[in-house]
């Protein structure tokens, strides 16, 4: 495996920072002096971030109750995202993207005076939002067809800092049949995990139509072991897509009850049911 390596954009605007499956877009507004900071530190932080990970990667591999303590600050920041869902089959690798994100966002805030920034790992999105300012995030129904649903305007006031995307199209193998399921939650970590648990509930057991493989025959060292994962979905309903989603729309409604997420956006196959707060639900739409 290659070492990490850094990019900006030819007017410096943006950089890239990539170590294995480690892919980061980061974004920063301030003063020239206060982003060249900012990106100096992401570089710095991101260098030895991996082999961080794999350092603890069995105990990050395994479900919460097996694990043992871990001492990364990556790592540690996984497992307090996916504590919350521990009455779920969750292992802290279901909130290592937005783990990833998070810590570079803070890294790079530390170094004051940016306006808004964002680290975006591979569609698991932090930002930093000094007040008055806000962000336009995007939303896709499916993450491979970059075609756009709609917006999303988190405000400097919201109670989000995270936005984090999952479903059956996404890097990571899901129980569910989502195409996407887009998620709000105070951080990138809380909303990575939040959006798998809610994508694996958007399913039709035993349907005919869908196709499924267990997950180590796919993959030998993944944490979901020999849980079955989709591969394939075949023509369903409208019916059918509807029952799905109610499925992921309940157990979402019961995470923001619970106070974990602030709003989600649930896709399947032309379909779309939201769940939202007032000052989220009027930013969502087409």
């Amino acid at each position: 495996m290659s070492g990490p390596v850094a990019a900006t954009t030819p007017d410096g605007s943006r950089l890239h920072l990539q170590h294995g499956p480690i892919d980061l877009i980061i974004e920063a507004w301030g003063a020239p002096q206060a982003v060249a900071s900012a990106y100096r530190r992401a570089w710095d932080r991101f260098q030895p971030l991996l082999d961080e990970l794999v350092a603890e990667l069995p105990a990050l591999r395994r479900p919460l109750e097996a694990g043992g303590a871990l001492s990364g600050p990556v790592a540690r920041r996984m497992v307090v995202a996916v504590e919350p869902f521990g009455d779920r089959f969750v292992t802290p690798m279901a909130a290592v993207a937005g783990a990833v994100a998070d810590e570079i966002r803070d890294v790079m805030a530390s170094a004051g005076a940016l306006k808004r920034a964002y680290v975006n790992d591979g569609g698991d999105i932090a930002l930093h939002l000094a007040p008055g300012e806000s962000f336009d995030v995007g939303l896709v129904p499916i993450p491979e067809r970059q075609v756009l649903l709609g917006t999303s305007t988190v405000r400097s006031h919201d109670p989000v800092r995270g936005v984090a995307t999952s479903g059956r199209h996404g890097r990571s193998f899901s129980l569910g049949i989502a195409d996407a399921v887009t998620v709000f939650a105070e951080s990138a970590a809380r909303a990575d995990a939040a959006a798998t648990l809610i994508a694996n509930e958007i399913d039709l057991p035993g349907h005919a139509a869908i196709r499924r493989v267990h997950a180590d025959e796919l993959e030998p060292d993944t944490d979901m072991g020999s849980r079955l994962v989709t591969t394939e979905v075949g023509v369903l309903t409208a019916g059918e897509i509807a029952e799905a989603l109610d499925a992921g729309v309940e157990e979402a409604e019961r995470m923001r009850a619970q106070g974990l997420i602030a709003a989600a956006v649930l896709c399947l196959d032309g379909q779309v049911a939201t769940v939202a707060t007032p000052v989220l639900a009027s930013a969502i739409g087409g």
